[in-house]
Order: structure tokens, then C-alpha cells, then sequence
């Protein structure tokens, strides 16, 4: 019976949850673009929030989120998350409350209007093979990071295969040390369990998020900033062991 549900499901999630929320992405990406001179206003975010929530109301998933009340949110400050799947976008798109930018890599500029919808709400695209293109980020980034506005990075860089935390580069926290914000911890749960790389239909689970507490990264002493990146990636883990604990 359990397999006969779980085959139900994902014909469900082809036939009408996938077809649904491909409708609710093409409405979001246009109406993105067309007001893309207000991408930081709190209403136009809000319709892109919700886009992302639909992703798991389609699927009838539950997400919650802990650790609000360690931010505030008229600062800005570099989010940096572990990588799970493709679900993890989502995730954190629906239920971070601050209006945010990713980096993203280049490539998914070429999805035809989520790419273009992207870059008019301002996100962050990088080209990780040329070092020039560094010096461009870090400008794009200067640019819309203020007022509250943050940014949010996989440091890891790629999906996890396993489940467990990778190794984190220095991207984000390069950013952080250069534009004086500071860095906070996000930690996903459920994510890898709902749709691990290279599976393309979800199973339910429960997904939870934990806000971590800022840490000011950029005073750290260049001799320190290895040990402090460490304890950053820590953190991380350790706020995934509280919410599989709530």
C-alpha cells in the first residue's frame, strides 16, 4: 500500500503539481520583470516569497523556520547556508524573513525567464572560472547590499551527495570581510531527504530551517579567518542538530 501511495504521489506531482507551479513560476518571473524597479520593496518580494512556498504547499510539505529573533531586520548581512537540493532554494526563499539576493552561478541565467526574472530582482550572478569576475560581484554586491538588503550563499558551492556539510570557500566571507557585514549561519534539514541530487521527484518530509546568531567576521584578523570560517561551518551543523531535535 505504501508503494501504491508513494506511486500516486509522484504521478500527481508530474500531472499537476509540476505543471501548476511551472504556471505559478512564468506569472512570478513577468511580474518580476515588469516591476523591476522596485525589487527591494517589501510587496514585490512578497509575491517572489510566495512563489517559493507554493514549491512545497503543492506538495503538501510543512516548512518551518527558528531563530528569527537572532537577526534584525533592517541590518544587512551575509547569509551563508549548507547545500542540500535543489529544494533548498525554496526553502530559504519562503521563509527567511529579509529581502535578499543570492549568488548565483552564471549558468542558470540561461533558464529562459527564471534566468532573466533573476537578474531583474537584482540577484547575483558569478562567473566561477575567470578571477576577474570577482571584482565584479564584489561591486554588484556593494551596490544592493544596504538598507536590510542581504545576501544569501551556498559556501559549499555544489549540492551535497551524502548529506553531510562540505568543505566552505572564502567567497562569502570575502564578501563580508570587504563590505563590513556580518556573517549568519543557516542551517536546512529535510531538504536532501525531499529530493537529493540527481532524483527529480520529491518524497514528503518535514523541512526545517534554523537562523543562527551574526558573527562579525569582519574583524577577524587575516591569521584567524581559517578558524573562524571553521566555527561558522559549525555552526551550521550544529543548528541542523536543533531542529532535527524540535
Amino acid at each position: 500500500m505504501k508503494q501504491i501511495l508513494q506511486g500516486l504521489y509522484i504521478l500527481y506531482q508530474w500531472l499537476i503539481a509540476l505543471p501548476a507551479f511551472a504556471c505559478i513560476t512564468l506569472f512570478t518571473a513577468i511580474t518580476t520583470i515588469i516591476f523591476q524597479h522596485w525589487r527591494n520593496k517589501e510587496w514585490l518580494h512578497r509575491i517572489q516569497q510566495y512563489w517559493s512556498r507554493s514549491f512545497f504547499w503543492l506538495l503538501f510539505m510543512d516548512v518551518k523556520v527558528s531563530g528569527i529573533e537572532n537577526i534584525d531586520r533592517h541590518t544587512s548581512y551575509v547569509f551563508v547556508c549548507n547545500h542540500q537540493s535543489m529544494a533548498d532554494v525554496f526553502a530559504v526563499y519562503g521563509w527567511l524573513p529579509v529581502i535578499f539576493k543570492w549568488i548565483m552561478k552564471k549558468e542558470l541565467r540561461k533558464i529562459p525567464f527564471v534566468g532573466t526574472a533573476c537578474a531583474a530582482a537584482g540577484h547575483i550572478y558569478i562567473d566561477r572560472g575567470h578571477s576577474k569576475a570577482a571584482v565584479q560581484t564584489m561591486k554588484d554586491a556593494e551596490r544592493v547590499l544596504h538598507d536590510g538588503v542581504c545576501v544569501v550563499v551556498f559556501p559549499e558551492g555544489t549540492r551535497t551527495r551524502d548529506g553531510e556539510v562540505g568543505r566552505f570557500k572564502r567567497g562569502a566571507f570575502a564578501i563580508a570581510k570587504d563590505l563590513n557585514l556580518p556573517v549568519v549561519p543557516l542551517s536546512l534539514t529535510g531538504c536532501f531527504e525531499l529530493m537529493p541530487k540527481g532524483r527529480y521527484y520529491a518524497h514528503r518530509v518535514k523541512v526545517r530551517m534554523h537562523i543562527g546568531k551574526p558573527t562579525d567576521y569582519a574583524s577577524v584578523p587575516e591569521e584567524e579567518q581559517a578558524e573562524a570560517i571553521a566555527a561558522i561551518r559549525q555552526a551550521v551543523i550544529d543548528g541542523m542538530g536543533i531542529v532535527k531535535s524540535e
